[in-house]
């Protein structure tokens, strides 16, 4: 039975699992019912709980890779690692906790670590050195998996705390004072505008360093 499970069938019923009830659900006993099998079984593909994640990771990746390569060369670095940016973002927030699930994850597919090798090539040729153009490369994936991160917990239920992110109740927290603070998270506006804006000024940073 181990044997005729395939990886990329776990790999399936983990985002099913994943989609329907978090990442805290996510357990290699809960996949196993899943797919009806024993635990034992998915050992054959999977050794634990991480390399469950790693696979996870890497077919996200693969999706990102595969929807990059469709989009038509040309435009300078900027408007390149920013729709990587988009591109990105759009495919974590596909799944429940998306971006939690790449946090610390190792890809296990050569090919898509490889497809890191034309971006480096690009960058270094506008005139970034190979640390800063991989510097790039990593400061921009972690500001989108923290973005998201926040974005996917900000819209999650609340279940028995409806007014966990209410401003007013907020407000009434904080008390007399922190005038600023409180004028600044009635001014905050999440989803794209907040990315578009927190995405440029984060290019604009990287922009300053070329010579």
């Amino acid at each position: 039975m181990a044997k005729g499970i395939t990886r990329e069938q776990i790999v399936a019923a983990a985002l099913e699992l994943l989609n329907e009830h978090g990442m805290d659900a996510l357990t290699v006993r809960a996949l196993a019912s899943r797919l009806d099998v024993k635990a034992p079984a998915l050992y054959w593909h999977v050794r634990n709980k991480q390399e469950l994640l790693d696979e996870m990771a890497t077919f996200v990746m693969r999706r990102v890779t595969d929807a990059l390569a469709a989009i038509p060369p040309g435009g300078d670095w900027r408007d390149a690692v920013a729709a990587y940016a988009r591109v990105l973002r759009s495919e974590y927030l596909l799944h429940r906790d998306g971006a939690r699930i790449f946090s610390g994850t190792r890809l296990a597919d050569p090919a898509i670590v490889k497809a890191k090798e034309p971006w480096l090539e690009r960058l270094t040729a506008t005139g970034f050195s190979l640390a800063e153009a991989d510097d790039t490369l990593d400061l921009v994936t972690a500001f989108v998996v923290g973005f998201v991160i926040e974005e996917q917990e900000r819209c999650r239920p609340t279940g028995d705390y409806p007014a966990r992110y209410s401003l007013a109740g907020r407000d009434a927290w904080l008390g007399e004072g922190a005038e600023l603070v409180k004028a600044a998270g009635h001014l905050r506006d999440d989803g794209d505008p907040r990315f578009e804006r927190q995405l440029g000024v984060l290019l604009d940073g990287l922009a300053a360093r070329l010579p």
